[in-house]
């Protein structure tokens, strides 16, 4: 049983709470959970829930079926975000998928720093590695210690990483405290209950492996141990399991991570290193687990896999690493998610406003902190969760009438960023958002995200499919399910300004006849229900979201953990002379320099009758220096050039 203790309860309040407990025959245990201070209440006592709910000082009590309480998602129903690391960037959980990378075994200085560099380099956002490592045989490799453990903090502060290791012994995790960020919990220690109650006391990350032949519920009630020890962050690490299959180490539960995810509202990562043992297995299990649901990986890297201590066999090379990120960026927008990136060094943190931004003017001062990204809609709009995919959860964010407010927002300083539609896989551009960089000049494109859309058909909880009569949605979201609207001719559709706001006016009135098309996200927004799930012509239905920014004295922000030092993507609008072959000279400068030309669009000038832009979207090479050639070239060979900006283009 969990009693959730309300905010303005007096210290008279929370300790009659307890004594009403104890004298019931309960052991009591008491800790934060998320915002909420809780009263844990356990053993074979009984109470009458209703009694208890009067107690002053009580908001709500949670019976829970489930012998791990705190651990349980009928205790919380919102999934768990862990912070890992003193910058708050890295968090494991929610819409993003974070990836801990390392060797087995710190074995030197020099080889730590090697694999920090490559981990950071393809994309990997936490360093693992093990200091103490437990081993089967007495003579194996054991670890370098606590001296292993300063050579890996000093490879995480190089390279910007937060580190997680693990602790073996009660004895060692206090010494342990300060040099990592998050502890490891190994599959042979799950059970170890003494040290889970001193890990847990100490109140940091940890990372908790599930034991080679532990259940879920087992592995669960592990967890229960840590976090009512103190902690509040508990990462669950499925890492396979022992049964009678020889081929592979172990046998990777792959129905585990469902399974938990509904069970609880913990994290849930993957070892797919620990749960094949094999090298060329690695890659497939991973991007499985990524589909089945995980929220992460922990995988070993190693520089030289044939040189390494300990667990060579299943390592991956750097270039396997960077190869299996790739897949993963590419499959992570099918399931729903974003793949995590640590900024570069000096990049503002997430929800931060850049040091050179200063709202209303170009000159320098003191920016304002936690500045909002603006987006246009109301909640649960798509470009919403295109925001928070990019920001994080987390991130302070504005919601605006139109797409021109999101460029004024971020013109006159209210919003550091905005988030921006411009394109869909299925309805094509959005053109209206396109014009509006030629009336802002100031803005420049510094991002962008590629969101899988799932349409829904949704009405307030009375309404049913048989009922309803208008349907209500922005103008691309009627393109985009056209296939489904064409069966229900009958429907009068009436355009919103997005797709989240046509949700929101029926939660107003409580119109039963009127439904909306728009994401799941709205409906739980508003608090309406989903008649029809996947009612768009095509699963392949993507949106793609640009980040824009103010440019400041010519240079441009980059968004946090978006990376400007490498842009492989350039945006920037034209016109050309009436006169024959006028575009395919310029198109011939591109071609020339090895530029791959990925998008082409005219669209008419306003007031200019039969005169035409043309929208561009290119691929920057390697050499750089080519493209800054090629624009200046553009320069001279067209007329009313645009540039819109540079970035790392979303796969």
């Amino acid at each position: 049983m969990i009693v959730v203790v309300s905010e303005s309860a007096s210290a008279h309040d929370k300790e009659m709470i307890r004594i009403y407990l104890r004298d019931r025959g309960f052991v009591i245990r008491e800790q934060t959970l998320g915002e909420d201070e809780i009263i844990g209440a356990s053993g074979k006592g009984v109470a009458d829930i209703r009694e208890l709910s009067l107690l002053p000082g009580v908001m709500r009590v949670a019976a829970t079926s489930k012998p791990y309480e705190l651990a349980s998602r009928e205790t919380k129903g919102e999934d768990t975000i862990v912070t890992v690391g003193k910058e708050g960037f890295v968090k494991i959980g929610g819409s993003r998928i974070t990836i801990i990378a390392g060797p087995c075994a710190v074995e030197s200085k020099e080889q730590i720093m090697e694999t920090a560099a490559h981990v950071r380099e393809s994309g990997g956002v936490i360093l693992r590695g093990g200091a103490f490592k437990p081993r089967t045989s007495p003579y194996a490799f054991q670890g370098l210690g606590m001296q292993g453990l300063e050579y890996m903090k000093a490879a995480g502060e190089a390279f910007g990483l937060p580190i997680v290791t693990e602790v073996v012994s009660p004895e060692l995790a206090l010494r342990m405290k300060d040099l990592t960020d998050m502890f490891q919990i190994g599959a042979r220690n799950m059970q170890n209950f003494e040290l889970l109650k001193k890990v847990g006391s100490l109140g940091m990350p940890v990372l908790l492996k599930r034991g080679p032949s532990a259940t879920i519920e087992e592995w669960l009630l592990s967890a229960e141990y840590l976090l009512a020890s103190g902690t509040k962050d508990v990462i669950l690490c499925e890492r396979g399991i022992r049964t009678f299959e020889t081929y592979t180490r172990n046998t990777l539960d792959i129905s585990a991570i469902p399974v938990v995810k509904a069970l609880s509202h913990l994290p849930v990562i993957v070892d797919p290193s620990h749960a094949v043992g094999i090298r060329a297995k690695v890659a497939p299990a991973a991007l499985a687990a990524i589909a089945a649901g995980a929220d992460g990986l922990t995988v070993e890297v190693h520089p030289r896999p044939g040189e390494a201590l300990s667990d060579g066999p299943q390592s991956l090379y750097p270039e396997q690493f960077e190869r299996l990120m790739r897949d993963i960026e590419a499959l992570a927008p099918v399931v729903g998610k974003e793949l995590l990136r640590t900024p570069r060094p000096g990049a503002v943190p997430r929800g931060l406003v850049p040091p050179v931004w200063t709202a209303g003017e170009d000159a320098g001062g003191a920016p304002p902190a936690e500045l909002p990204a603006a987006f246009s809609g109301e909640s649960g709009a798509f470009a919403e969760q295109a925001l928070m995919r990019i920001f994080g959860e987390e991130a302070p964010r504005l919601g605006v009438p139109s797409f021109r407010a999101v460029f004024d927002a971020v013109l006159d300083g209210t919003a550091g960023f905005g988030v921006m539609p411009v394109e869909n896989s299925l309805a094509g551009s959005i053109h209206e958002n396109y014009d509006l960089f030629l009336r802002y000049p100031d803005i420049a494109i510094v991002g962008e995200l590629k969101l899988r859309i799932v349409h829904c058909l949704i009405g307030d909880e009375k309404a049913s499919l048989e009922n309803i009569s208008i349907v209500r949605s922005h103008p691309q979201g009627f393109a985009q399910c056209r296939e489904f609207l064409d069966k229900h001719p009958n429907w009068q559709l009436e355009a919103c300004n997005d797709t989240a706001t046509a949700v929101a006016s029926i939660a107003r009135e409580g119109a039963t006849k009127v439904a909306a098309i728009a994401g799941e996200a709205a409906a739980k927004a508003h608090g309406l229900k989903v008649l029809r799930t996947g009612i768009e012509t095509n699963p392949l239905n993507y949106t793609r979201f640009v980040i824009i920014s103010r440019r400041n004295g010519g240079k441009v922000p980059a968004p946090p953990g978006l990376d400007l030092d490498k842009p492989n993507k350039a945006s920037m609008v034209f016109s050309v002379s009436d006169e024959p072959g006028s575009l395919f000279a310029c198109l011939k400068i591109l071609s020339e320099r090895g530029i791959n030309l990925s998008k082409l669009e005219s669209r008419p000038i306003q007031g200019r009758p039969w005169e035409y832009l043309f929208y561009v979207d290119v691929s920057i090479p390697h050499t750089e220096a080519a493209f800054e050639e090629a624009v200046v070239e553009l320069r001279t060979k067209t007329r009313d050039f645009h540039f819109l900006g540079s970035y790392r283009a979303s796969l």
